[in-house]
């Protein structure tokens, strides 16, 4: 099993080089510190030394792989790919264009989002299972078609809709939750409420027939039948036999919300005023810091493949056939 492990991380470092040398191609090759410079200063006639003090000031004024100005390591540490892409292996983030530390931002703006997707990520998957499991036990029948219509209208709906008729009928007209807007410690709780709510209820649709195809799926093979051959009653078939090996698909799907749970949904907290993640990259955007986006990028990733690891390492606890090879 640890040389499993061992192979799954090897394979995840090719990965994460690739994602790091595309960005750099993306952000300083594609588009150049001088592109990045006028973008910035948003002046339709930007002189040239304005783009070279901007340039300058953020350290994009030097050669890009290699140094010949300087002499030992210095060729090569004092570059832009050293300065923004290499140091982003040790989570040297850096500064941002506007001169925040973008590593003390980044650990303020996590716990925000955090608190926001993990109990939407737990209650989801309560929900999904259990709506999953009703519609599969009850499958053929009017409780099971009744349930997929209804899936498929509430995954038909736009999830806008769901942000704006939450705010308008929970935190304006019953005047239940504040409509945006956080708050550190206890109070935090109020203000979270309505995002959870509303992202739980804008994702069951999708989510529960999803399950509801890996559960009926397994419910046709052949140790289900088996199982009911020897007459094991139908709840215990349902939960111990169909549960525990629709797990792996199961699994799968929540190593891509993974990386949610740090970065934070981009439109949810901008709806609600959320100073989390999703909102700074956001922002950074919208005022084009490109190094918080490219941060925030390589972060993604990070995310992305830790989360591919964890699902590898899960599959050794509920499939034996992994731990045999």
């Amino acid at each position: 099993m640890i040389a499993y492990i061992f192979r799954r991380i090897l394979y995840a470092l090719p990965i994460l080089i690739g994602v790091n040398i595309i960005t750099f191609v993306l952000f300083f090759v594609v588009n150049t510190p001088d592109d990045m410079a006028r973008m910035n200063l948003g002046q339709k006639r930007v002189t040239q030394e304005a783009i070279q003090k901007w340039k300058t000031e953020r350290g994009y004024d030097k050669p890009l792989l290699w140094n010949s100005n300087t002499g030992g390591a210095g060729k090569l540490t004092d570059t832009i790919f050293y300065r923004n892409s290499v140091k982003l292996f040790v989570f040297d983030f850096g500064r941002s264009d506007s001169g925040r530390d973008i590593s003390y931002d980044i650990s303020q703006r996590m716990w925000p989002s955090l608190a926001i997707t993990v109990p939407g990520l737990l209650l989801g998957l309560l929900a999904y299972i259990t709506f999953g499991l009703i519609l599969a036990f009850f499958r053929a029948t009017y409780v099971d078609i009744a349930g997929v219509v209804i899936c498929v209208i509430m995954m038909s709906i736009s999830g806008l809709f769901y942000i704006i008729g939450g705010q308008y009928l929970i935190g304006k007209f019953l005047h239940l939750v504040p409509i945006s807007g956080y708050d550190i410690g206890p109070e935090a709780f109020k203000f979270v409420v309505l995002p959870v709510l509303v992202g739980l209820i804008g994702s069951i649709g999708a989510s529960t027939r999803w399950y509801r195809t890996i559960f009926l799926e397994e419910m046709n093979r052949d140790y289900v039948r088996t199982a009911r051959a020897k007459g094991i009653p139908e709840q215990q078939v349902l939960f111990r036999h169909v549960l525990m090996n629709g797990m792996i698909p199961i699994l799968t799907g929540v190593v891509v919300l993974l990386p949610t749970l740090f970065i934070g949904s981009l439109v949810m907290e901008s709806f609600f005023a959320i100073p989390g993640l999703g909102s700074y990259t956001i922002d950074a955007i919208n005022m084009q810091d490109f190094a918080i986006v490219r941060s925030m990028v390589f972060l993604g990733s990070v995310l992305y493949i830790i989360g591919l690891i964890l699902t590898d390492i899960s599959y050794t606890l509920v499939d034996p056939r992994v731990r045999l090879e």
